[in-house]
């Protein structure tokens, strides 16, 4: 069977990568469930960390509107395992780094949520 809900999920994303753009880390938070994981894979490390430890950075740091950054956040793929979980697959970039993003989306009371955003980046060489 074939679960749908591309409107919402679809909806989620791009309120995700806007956040990320504004260096908004309230609404971001209010896009992750209260016990939500974050999971980085880089520089051949993984880092495991809760949303208090997480969104600070994000509040703290430059954002790429504040940098003059052109916003590329795009969706590449969102998959529905059912009617309440999805894996959305999302790219952008923050300054050199180029970001792909893996979230699993969990619906909860009607209400598309992040369970978990793991990812990884590559460093883009400079002009």
């Amino acid at each position: 069977m074939q679960y749908r809900d591309d409107t919402e999920t679809l909806a989620l994303c791009a309120r995700y990568h806007d956040a990320l753009y504004r260096g908004d880390a309230e609404l971001l938070g209010s896009l992750f469930h209260e016990k939500a994981l974050y999971a980085a894979t880089t520089d051949g490390d993984i880092r495991f960390w809760s949303m208090d430890h997480y969104l600070p950075i994000v509040a703290h740091r430059p954002s790429p509107a504040s940098r003059g950054e052109a916003p590329d956040g795009r969706v590449i793929a969102i998959t529905f395992a059912g009617p309440n979980a999805a894996l959305a697959q999302v790219q952008s970039s923050i300054g050199e780094r180029f970001f792909t993003d893996f979230l699993s989306l969990v619906k909860v009371e009607d209400t598309w949520l992040i369970a978990a955003k793991v990812f990884d980046y590559v460093t883009r060489p400079a002009d």
